[in-house]
C-alpha cells in the first residue's frame, strides 16, 4: 500500500485530459442539424479543413472520423507511393517492413499491420522522448532496403525533426509524421504536421481540442488530398451509380462532429497557455524532489499536452510489473509511479502510467526492435539481455507516469496533487 496521505478526496474527478467546451460548438453543431447537413459533407467540413490548413501551414486538409484514420490511410498512400497498387487482398506494405516510433500509443503503428507491413519499432531518446536519431541510422544499416517511417511527437513534444529528417532524406526514405498528441506545437517556430512527406492530427475527446472524435489528413499535394478524400468515401468512382474499382473506407468526418472542432479552433492557444501553466506549475512544486519532467529541448515549443516525470534510478523503490498488475514495496525516501498512480487516485485524480513501448507488447514482441547500441533482430527482450543494449523506452516506462493534466484543474486542485505526490517521498 502507499504511503496514507490522509487527504480528503475531491468531491469532482480531476481528469489526466478531458474535453474542454465553450460553447460555440454548440451554435456549429445547431447549424449543421438545422440545414439537415449531418452526414459526410457540409460547411463545418470545408471549414475546419480551411482553418487546419491556415493554422499549421499546409495547403491541404481531409477531415476524417479518427486520428488512427488519417495515419492508415496516410501509411497505405506512403506504401502506394513507394511499391505501387498492391494485388488484390494484399495491403499496399505486403512484404515490406517499415521502422516506427517505439514509446506511442499503438494507433501510431497499427497502420503498418492494416496494410501488410512489419514494424521495426526504433528506440527513444532521453531529451525529448521520442525516436532517437542515432538508433534509426543504426536501423537502416541493419535494413538498408526500408524506404517508409513513421514517427510521432509524444505528448505534444517534438521530436529532433531535423536529425530524424536528414537520416530518412540520406536514405531515401519517407516520412509519415503523428501529430496526434501535437496540434499546435512547433519546433524551430513551425507547426508540427509540417515535417512528413504525410502527416495526421487527431481531435480524440482528450486531445487538445476536440470532436469528441476525429482527424486529419496534412499534405502539401493537391493529388494525395484528393486521393485521401476519395478511399475515406468508400472509392467511389465518378459514375451516376456506385461504381467501386479499389479499396475503400468510411473514414470521412460527419458535419456534426466538424461542427464541435471547428467551434473548438478558436482556444486552442488558450487550451496551450493553460496546459503550459500546468506543467510549470508541476515543475516549481516538485522541486526538490528526485524526479524530473518530461523535457523540452530550446528550439521547440510542445502544446504541453500532457505533464509527466520520471522518477531518478537511485529514488525508485522495487516495483514489478506484469500483463496487468503492478506490485512494489515502499521505502522511506523513494516511490515508483505505481504507487504515486495510487496515491493520486486516492483522492479521486487521474495520472497514467507512460506509454508502454511497442516492442514489449505482447502483440509486437517478435518484432525487431533497434537501440542505439545497433542489433536489431527479432526477440528484443533476449538480445538486450545479451548484449547490454540501453532499452530507453523500457526505462521511461518503468519510472515514468503521466500526471493530471486537465486544464479545468483549478491551482489549488493542483497544489493538493503535488503534496500528495511529496507525500510519497516520505
Amino acid at each position: 500500500m502507499f504511503k496514507g496521505t490522509e487527504i480528503k478526496p475531491f468531491e469532482n474527478k480531476i481528469w489526466l485530459a478531458s474535453p474542454t467546451m465553450h460553447g460555440e460548438e454548440l451554435k456549429y453543431m445547431q447549424e449543421a442539424y438545422e440545414t439537415n447537413w449531418m452526414s459526410t459533407v457540409g460547411a463545418n467540413i470545408n471549414e475546419v479543413e480551411k482553418i487546419t490548413c491556415e493554422k499549421i501551414g499546409c495547403s491541404y486538409a481531409v477531415a476524417l472520423a479518427s486520428g488512427t484514420a488519417a495515419l492508415h490511410l496516410a501509411i497505405k498512400l506512403a506504401g502506394e507511393r513507394l511499391y505501387g497498387q498492391p494485388k488484390a487482398n494484399h495491403g499496399a506494405l505486403e512484404g515490406h517492413k517499415v521502422f516506427c516510433s517505439d514509446m506511442t500509443f499503438d494507433a501510431t503503428v497499427n497502420p503498418v499491420a492494416y496494410e501488410g507491413g512489419e514494424a521495426v519499432f526504433i528506440d527513444t531518446e532521453y531529451d525529448t522522448w521520442n525516436m532517437d536519431p542515432v538508433a534509426l541510422e543504426k536501423a537502416f544499416e541493419i535494413y538498408p532496403d526500408v524506404t517508409l517511417v513513421v514517427m510521432a511527437h509524444l505528448y505534444g513534444t517534438p521530436g529532433k525533426v531535423d536529425e530524424l529528417r536528414a537520416v530518412c532524406d540520406k536514405h531515401g526514405a519517407l516520412v509519415v509524421e503523428d501529430a496526434a498528441e501535437s496540434l499546435g506545437a512547433t519546433y524551430k517556430g513551425v507547426q508540427t504536421g509540417m515535417f512528413g512527406d504525410y502527416a495526421a492530427i487527431s481531435f480524440n475527446g482528450n486531445k487538445i481540442i476536440t470532436g469528441s472524435s476525429g482527424g486529419m489528413f496534412l499534405t502539401n499535394n493537391k493529388e494525395d488530398a484528393n486521393i485521401v478524400r476519395k478511399w475515406s468515401t468508400q472509392s467511389r468512382e465518378d459514375a451516376a451509380w456506385y461504381q467501386h474499382e479499389e479499396m475503400g473506407y468510411n473514414y470521412r468526418m460527419s458535419n456534426v462532429i466538424a461542427g464541435v472542432v471547428r467551434g473548438q479552433y478558436p482556444y486552442l492557444e488558450e487550451h496551450i497557455a493553460q496546459k503550459k501553466a500546468i506543467y510549470e506549475r508541476y515543475k516549481e512544486g516538485l522541486k526538490g524532489l528526485p524526479i524530473k519532467m518530461n523535457p523540452i529541448e530550446d528550439y521547440a515549443e510542445p502544446n504541453y499536452w500532457l505533464s509527466c516525470m520520471i522518477l531518478d534510478k537511485h529514488a525508485m523503490c522495487k516495483q514489478v510489473r506484469g500483463e496487468k498488475d503492478a506490485l512494489y514495496i515502499t521505502e522511506s525516501g523513494k516511490s515508483c509511479p505505481t504507487e504515486i498512480l495510487e496515491a493520486i487516485a486516492s483522492i479521486n485524480a487521474e495520472g497514467r502510467p507512460i506509454w508502454k513501448p511497442m516492442h514489449m507488447q505482447p502483440m509486437y514482441r517478435t518484432n525487431a526492435f533497434v537501440t542505439a547500441s545497433g542489433n536489431g533482430r527479432a526477440g528484443s527482450n533476449a538480445y538486450i539481455q545479451e548484449t547490454g543494449a540501453v532499452d530507453i523506452g523500457a526505462d521511461i516506462f518503468e519510472r515514468g507516469l503521466c500526471l493530471p493534466s486537465d486544464n479545468k484543474m483549478t491551482s489549488e486542485q493542483q497544489d493538493v496533487i503535488i503534496t500528495v505526490i511529496r507525500k510519497c517521498f516520505e
